[in-house]
């Protein structure tokens, strides 16, 4: 059989893209670290890979997240996913059954009408060909809702879309042109032969009646083969390079491997997994609260891709984390732009054609400037010995009533304890880590480290969220470390104190860093519903809302921050309680300013319970009790 020269683009647009990703793939493996190469090894040779298979078919394939999401977003990706899938899957079957050989190249399985226009006449061909024709007719519905996603992207309930470079428009294009020319190519071979199904012989019937069919078939599979062919060559210059970087990202992910504090392999084959499909837009509220609709992780990552100026949108955003759990492709939102923020604007730069299909990211991006931190004038601390060490932070130190609350329940609770920056204290770091200013961070974080160490504590408590997460993550401590309603909760369990029921109605702002960023969720609902009538808001858990006081964006105007904490208090009051519960200085501090409705953390509410009568208390293990409360003196 003479080779048909239509098939061309098609053949070189695929091999292309397969040795691409052969080669892509190659180089991310020989860039991961030692350990994380070995991760991806026990991954792919063990019980990861099921796992991956199976998240590779609900999450890249159907969409399951999407799907419970926004269905009409969801129904769209899935019928161009799912159904491509299904398309290839059965097309190939279709080439093995019904062709002239078994083991037929791709190109027979994709073109299969072509070279066997007369398939459809048997009862098992024209199920067949029924088959086929109702999943083309899945993918054209996705298709269409694609269209509009484009052009009037509430219709899907996106409120806008990303602006598209020319590669993009131009594999747009040709992804818009691949099924529609696929749809009349069949038609009219359909037509002059007097087969297809309901959809391709329908058509063909139709248009045969009024047009050569058979002469204008050829020019729309000539189309259908361009169309495949360029896609598939521009594929790594734009956004739709999640199709095939996805299903690695998932592999790796399954495996064990994270994002680090630099850019390296997994964070670059996050950016390119992003499908761009706007979830984190409606779960930002900098845009449904403050109008805010150009910094969201979608044009963050757009913008690392293009190797575009990256300032703004890494900056521009509260790091609440609300994108992070509504991704449903599983990015690491927060670390990708902390990654960006450490790495600052891409230099550039000419690229070659090589370049831009291999891009280093790691080497194209201009180093911050280098200080050199001293913090000399910070006291040595304290030798002085205790099982607890607390520690308030800079925001709790603005907020005296949170810090004062806990000196009378750390008082209260009979164990030994010490006030770690009562008088004079350094920062956590974290503020210069949200700078991108690590070295200056590290400084501190060794300066604290020390002053923990000396004191010999079993357990570190701070009231500050923010504080808590740099604790646990960014230092390395033999001490454990709490927040204060864990503490609280804690205490109360071992019966260490003694609180009232205080019978008032309450609902609960959990902060971010705190309960997304950290996952502490149960222990200050559990001190909550020991302490008053707690009562849910609809906004609870990884739903909650930001306060708007977040010190991760220092470009966002007062007015802006204003929008924000006022509709998130209008939410969390809208059941009139008597009191709006948290558990973080600035949140209070945002939310008190923003809402009538009494405003006090946590620890506030459980100093108004406390009974200050004398009890008999258990010691919780490993803690040292202490005898004489009242006379002994805290602080360094």
């Amino acid at each position: 059989m003479k080779l048909e020269p239509f098939i061309i683009p098609f053949n070189i647009g695929l091999y292309f893209i397969l040795l691409y990703a052969v080669a892509r793939s190659v180089i991310w493996y020989r860039d991961l670290s030692r350990p994380d190469k070995l991760r991806l090894q026990r991954g792919f040779f063990g019980r990861a890979f099921g796992q991956s298979l199976r998240e590779i078919f609900m999450e890249s394939l159907i969409h399951r997240k999407i799907l419970k999401t926004n269905f009409r977003l969801g129904y769209m990706h899935m019928s161009l996913a799912f159904g491509w899938f299904l398309l290839i899957l059965f097309g190939t079957i279709e080439a093995d059954i019904f062709g002239q050989k078994h083991l037929n190249p791709p190109y027979k399985a994709i073109f299969f009408r072509f070279f066997n226009p007369a398939h459809g006449k048997t009862p098992f061909e024209s199920f067949y060909a029924f088959l086929m024709d109702l999943i083309l007719a899945f993918i054209l519905s996705g298709l269409l809702l694609a269209i509009f996603k484009r052009f009037w992207p509430g219709t899907v309930g996106m409120k806008k879309t990303t602006r598209h470079r020319l590669p993009d428009k131009v594999a747009l294009a040709s992804l818009w042109l691949i099924f529609p020319s696929r749809l009349i190519a069949e038609s009219l071979t359909s037509g002059a032969y007097g087969t297809g199904s309901f959809l391709t012989g329908t058509l063909g019937a139709q248009l045969a009646s009024f047009l050569p069919a058979s002469e204008l078939a050829y020019p729309f599979w000539w189309l259908y083969s361009l169309s495949l062919g360029t896609f598939f060559i521009l594929l790594p210059l734009t956004r739709y390079m999640h199709i095939p970087t996805e299903l690695f990202l998932i592999f790796m992910r399954n495996s064990g491997i994270r994002t680090g504090d630099k850019a390296g392999t997994f964070s670059d084959v996050e950016v390119h997994s992003c499908s761009s499909c706007g979830i984190c837009i409606d779960a930002c509220q900098m845009s449904f609260s403050a109008g805010i609709n150009d910094m969201q992780s979608v044009y963050l990552l757009k913008a690392i891709r293009n190797n575009d100026k990256t300032n703004y949108t890494a900056f521009n955003c509260l790091l609440c984390g609300r994108c992070d759990v509504k991704c449903p492709v599983g990015i690491e939102l927060s670390p990708v732009r902390m990654i960006q923020r450490r790495a600052g604007d891409p230099v550039k730069e000419r690229q070659s054609l090589f370049k831009a299909y291999f891009p280093d990211r790691k080497k194209n991006t201009r180093p911050r400037p280098v200080s050199t931190p001293s913090y000399d004038y910070l006291p040595s601390g304290s030798k002085a010995k205790a099982s607890v060490l607390y520690f308030a932070g800079c925001m709790t130190h603005l907020t005296p009533a949170i810090k004062n609350a806990m000196t009378r329940i750390l008082d209260a609770s009979g164990l030994e304890w010490l006030f770690m920056d009562e008088h004079a204290g350094a920062c956590c770091g974290r503020p210069l880590m949200l700078a991108g200013q690590d070295r200056e961070a590290r400084e501190l974080i060794n300066y604290n480290s020390q002053i923990i160490l000396d004191a010999g504590a079993d357990i570190l408590v701070t009231s500050c969220p923010i504080c808590f997460k740099v604790f646990r993550e960014s230092y390395y401590l033999d001490a454990e470390v709490m927040h204060h309603s864990q503490f609280i909760s804690k205490i109360i369990d071992e019966d260490l104190v003694r609180m009232n029921f205080l019978h008032n109605r309450v609902t609960y702002h959990t902060p971010c860093d705190l309960g997304r960023n950290s996952g502490v969720y149960e222990e200050p609902k559990q001190v909550l519903m020991h302490l008053a009538r707690l009562e849910m808001t609809g906004y609870d858990d990884e739903n909650a809302l930001c306060c708007g006081g977040s010190l991760g964006n220092i470009m966002l105007s007062q007015e802006k921050r204003k929008s924000i904490a006022a509709d998130a208090a209008k939410i969390l009051t809208a059941s009139d309680p008597d009191f709006l519960v948290t558990s973080c200085p600035l949140c209070k501090k945002t939310l008190a300013n923003a809402t009538s409705t009494k405003v006090v953390d946590i620890a506030e509410l459980a100093e108004m319970a406390l009974i200050n009568e004398p009890v008999e208390k258990k010691s919780i293990p490993g803690y040292v009790k202490m005898h004489e409360p009242s006379r002994f003196q805290h602080g360094f």
